[in-house]
């Protein structure tokens, strides 16, 4: 029996499972990596074309709650959108299991196995993993990304659109949501680096122990658990870009150790001495008021200058009002998309209600909603109920509201606190800059 052509990944901390699944796949797939520790994948993924991983959910002893497999799972996909995850799991924990189906795996596995349906999995697995490395090429050129007509907006990608042919480091600043994943995988798309690999690093949510050896990479025996020489997420980016996602978030003592790596345009894996040349442009962002962190010492000034060459502001929803229904639809195109499906589009009702909900989450926020309303919604067509957008508007625009003293009372308090500065005092109490000034006029507090 000919072997298919594929490259298959197994990732289980039990090495009786790595040596089964090893001896069942090897006899119908030509290339099979076994790994011990999830803490290789990244280096895996690099340096091979990975066709499908085949994912376990739990590593520590304690912890079966499958969220390890979660996260690694989110990792997989950002570092390589098109290799398959398949998850393994015991009976007991399916719900974790099909939680990780939802954003983004594509099957499980039951452990024990049985042997037929392992491989029925990872055949098709397979088969995907093809279909989708067929569309790469076009995916890299005719990626849609909405720009909107808001003049912040279009300023933003115009700024973009020039330091993208550059390898100027740039600073992304905007609240949650504001879409500031997107928009530095915009540039690198637009620079000469497009080809090359585009790595996220989330430093939210990496813990202070794993900061050195995931950015920087480590040397075998550096640590108890480390048995191969791995590259951090610099050397994975090489002649890329790095996205240094939540940079405001980084300790003021590790700030240094990233600090001395742009200086040098060098990287030193722990447990090493040999400084490694990097050629990686550098991307961060930040819902964090930078500044301010700076000037309260929390954020290193030198690090601030080597990061913001270009620093470009991510407009909120709240800002650019004009956008939030063609973004809608923008939006509601690329989830019927992900879902394969036609012809979905909003009640005619629908647009003013967009307007005026205060999206606090930003992008992200409507993803969420039109995502969720696409899922319950009949008919190909979604509502206003559908999206979930009605307690805002009923709460917030009630003039009978028999608080109204209070809320008159809270207003002049907010205001007072902030100096008269709208932005802040409509972000304290939750409300749109448009929806505070209907107030300040309705309670006659211009003055």
């Amino acid at each position: 029996m000919r072997k298919k052509q594929a490259q298959i990944l197994i990732v289980d901390d039990q090495e009786e499972i790595l040596f089964s699944a090893k001896m069942i796949l090897k006899k119908h797939f030509e290339t099979i990596f076994t790994e011990n520790s999830p803490k290789k994948i990244i280096s895996t993924l690099s340096e091979n074309d990975i066709n499908v991983v085949l994912l376990d959910m739990n590593y520590r002893i304690g912890f079966e709650d499958g969220r390890e497999g979660i996260h690694w799972l989110k990792e997989i996909k950002t570092l390589s959108p098109n290799t398959i995850v398949i998850l393994m799991t015991a009976f007991g924990k399916i719900d974790t299991a099909v939680e990780g189906i939802k954003i983004g795996a594509f099957d499980y596995v039951l452990k024990p196995w049985n042997n037929e349906k392992l491989l029925e999995i990872i055949d098709k697995a397979v088969a995907e993993s093809r279909k989708n490395n067929k569309k790469l090429v076009v995916e890299k050129t005719e990626k849609r990304y909405f720009t909107g007509t808001s003049q912040k907006i279009k300023q933003a990608y115009s700024i973009a659109e020039k330091v993208a042919r550059t390898d100027a480091n740039v600073l992304i600043l905007g609240e949650n949501g504001t879409g500031k994943y997107v928009f530095a995988e915009f540039i690198h798309q637009n620079s000469e680096r497009k080809n090359e690999p585009f790595v996220h690093v989330d430093l939210g949510s990496l813990s202070d122990n794993l900061f050195e050896s995931e950015l920087f990479g480590y040397a075998k025996g550096a640590f108890t658990d480390a048995k191969t020489d791995t590259p951090g997420r610099f050397e994975s980016a090489q002649n890329g870009t790095i996205f240094l996602d939540e940079i405001g978030n980084i300790p003021l003592h590790l700030q240094s150790k990233l600090l001395h790596v742009l200086q040098t345009k060098t990287v030193t894996r722990l447990g090493e001495s040999k400084a490694r040349p990097l050629n990686v442009r550098i991307i961060s962002a930040t819902n964090n008021d930078i500044k301010a962190e700076v000037k309260n010492k929390v954020f290193r000034e030198d690090l601030l200058y080597r990061i913001n060459t270009m620093e470009i502001n991510l407009p909120s929803l709240r800002e650019r009002k004009e956008d939030i229904v063609p973004m809608a639809h923008f939006v509601l195109d690329q989830i019927a998309e992900k879902y394969n499906q036609d012809n979905w589009r909003f009640e005619e009702n629908v647009a003013p209600y967009l307007e005026k909900y205060p999206w606090k989450g930003n992008v992200r926020e409507m993803e969420n909603k039109i995502e969720r309303a696409l899922i319950l919604a009949d008919n190909n067509t979604i509502s206003v109920h559908d999206l979930d957008i009605l307690d805002f508007e009923e709460i917030q625009e009630n003039d009978e509201n028999p608080l109204s003293e209070l809320e008159k009372t809270a207003i002049e308090k907010a205001l007072f606190k902030h100096h008269g500065n709208i932005s802040k005092t409509a972000e304290e109490l939750g409300l749109s800059r448009a929806a505070l000034y209907r107030r300040i006029e309705k309670y006659d507090l211009k003055n």
